[in-house]
C-alpha cells in the first residue's frame, strides 16, 4: 500500500501535547513491546486515521491484521509530520523539529506525542531504516519550500520521497527486504504520485504550486510562470497531463511484478491500490483530461469491480524473469536498504483465503456510504 496522497490542508486528532514546537522532554527508556492495535497509542493513532484519513483508514482494512496495525502506526507519524511542515509559521524550524523527534524515536526514548510512542515500537519490532523517513521529510520540506521541477526526472526525485519511501516502508514491514521487490514498491509509490499531480493540477495552482515538469510545459508552448498567474485548462495543458499519465502507467506496469514477490496475504491489497489509483488515470483521460477544473474521482461501484478483480488477477502475477533497471531517483534509496538489519520473528502470514472476507468487508463499507451520499438510509446508522 502505498501511500498518502500529496499534502493539502487539512485537520486532524491533536498529539498529547498542545503544540508541535513545544520543547519536549523524552520519555525515559523502557523495555520495548511489541506493537499492539489495543494499546494507548494506537487507539489514539486509529482516532487520527479516523477522523481525518478516512480513505486511508478504510483501505487498510484489505491489509492483514499483522500488518494493518503498523501501517496506521506508520501513517499516523507520517500525517503529522506532514502537517508539522506544510503549517508552520515562519520562525518555525519543523525540520529541526522532526529530526530531534526521529533521533528520540530510533533511540526508544520517544518525545511524549502518541505517534511517536507508536512509530517507536514500529521501528524496534521491525528495524525499520531510518533513511526511509529522513526521505519522506525531505519530501514535505520540498513541498513547503515551493519547489519546481524542470524534468521528468526531477520528478522522479520528489516522487521517490514522498510516495516511494512509504512504499519501501510498506513492503518492508511486509517482510520483504530483497533488493528488487523493494524498487518495485519505490516504483509503484511514485507512480501513484504521478497520477495524484496529474489529477490535482487546478487544486494545486490554486495554492500556487506547480509540478508538472516544466520542460514538458515549454515544448507545449506554455509559460510556466504566466500559467500559474493565471491557470486555465487548454488543449497544451491536456498534452502535458497525458504525457504525466503516460509515464505513470509505465511505472505501474513495471512495478507490478512486484506484487508477485510479496507476502501471499498482501498481495491483493497491493493489487487492489494500484489498480484503483490506475484507474484514477484512465477515468481522467474518459473525463477529457481538464484536471484544472474539476478533481477526477473514481465511482464505487468502478472502485468494487477493481476490488474484485484485483482478488482474481493475483493469482496469475509472477516475478519477472528479466529484472527492469530501477529508476534513478530511487537506487540510493533502495542500495540503502542494503546494510539495514532485517528483522527476524515476524508473525506468520495469514493464509490468502482471509482476503475474500476483506474484500466483503470493504464491499459492504463503500456500498453502505454511497447509499449514505445518495439518501438511502440515515447517516447516524453508519459506521
Amino acid at each position: 500500500m502505498s501511500m498518502p496522497e500529496r499534502a493539502h490542508p487539512h485537520t486532524h486528532t491533536p498529539s498529547a501535547t498542545p503544540h508541535l514546537y513545544a520543547v519536549i522532554t523524552p520519555a525515559a527508556p523502557a523495555v520495548m513491546k511489541e506493537l499492539d492495535f489495543d494499546s494507548h497509542d494506537l487507539q489514539a493513532c486509529v482516532a487520527m486515521m479516523q477522523g481525518g484519513s478516512k480513505t486511508f483508514f478504510a483501505a487498510s482494512r484489505l491489509l492483514p491484521p499483522r500488518i494493518r496495525t503498523a501501517a496506521i502506526a506508520l501513517y499516523a507519524f507520517c500525517r503529522v509530520a506532514d502537517d508539522l511542515v506544510d503549517e508552520a509559521a515562519p520562525g518555525d524550524t519543523p525540520l529541526v523539529v522532526l529530526q530531534a523527534r526521529l533521533d528520540a524515536i530510533y533511540a526508544s526514548t520517544p518525545h511524549d506525542h502518541v505517534e511517536d510512542h507508536a512509530l517507536s515500537l514500529l521501528v524496534q519490532q521491525y528495524k525499520l531504516p531510518r533513511h526511509l523517513l529522513d526521505a519522506l521529510i525531505e519530501g514535505f520540506a520540498w513541498d513547503a519550500a515551493g519547489r519546481t521541477y524542470d524534468s521528468i526526472e526531477d520528478l522522479h526525485a520528489y516522487g521517490a520521497r514522498v510516495a516511494g519511501s512509504v512504499g519501501a516502508m510498506m513492503a518492508w514491514i511486509m517482510g520483504t527486504h530483497n533488493m528488487d521487490t523493494l524498487a518495485r514498491a519505490c516504483e509503484l509509490g511514485v507512480a501513484m504520485q504521478l497520477t495524484n499531480i496529474a489529477r490535482d493540477v487546478g487544486h494545486d495552482a490554486s495554492i500556487g504550486r506547480l509540478y508538472l515538469p516544466r520542460q514538458w510545459l515549454f515544448e507545449a508552448g506554455i509559460d510556466p510562470d504566466a500559467w500559474l498567474a493565471q491557470p486555465k485548462f487548454t488543449h497544451s495543458i491536456a498534452q502535458v497531463v497525458t504525457r504525466l499519465l503516460g509515464e505513470a502507467d509505465r511505472l505501474y506496469k513495471q512495478a507490478h511484478s512486484g506484487i508477485a514477490a510479496l507476502p501471499p496475504d498482501c498481495r491483493a491489497a497491493i493489487c487492489a491500490a494500484s489498480m484503483i489509483y490506475a484507474e484514477i488515470g484512465h477515468q481522467l483521460r474518459r473525463e477529457g483530461l481538464d484536471s484544472v477544473n474539476k478533481r477526477t474521482v473514481v465511482s464505487t461501484t468502478r472502485k468494487l469491480m477493481l476490488l474484485a478483480s484485483a482478488w482474481t488477477q493475483v493469482h496469475w502475477i509472477r516475478v519477472s524473469e528479466h529484472t527492469p533497471e530501477p529508476l534513478d531517483a530511487i537506487v540510493d534509496m533502495v542500495q540503502g536498504c542494503r546494510n539495514a538489519t532485517p528483522f527476524t520473528g515476524h508473525k506468520a502470514f495469514f493464509p490468502n483465503r482471509a482476503m475474500p472476507q476483506r474484500v466483503a468487508w470493504m464491499f459492504e463499507l463503500l456500498e453502505r456510504r454511497e447509499a449514505e451520499r445518495l439518501g438511502l438510509n440515515n447517516p447516524q446508522q453508519t459506521t
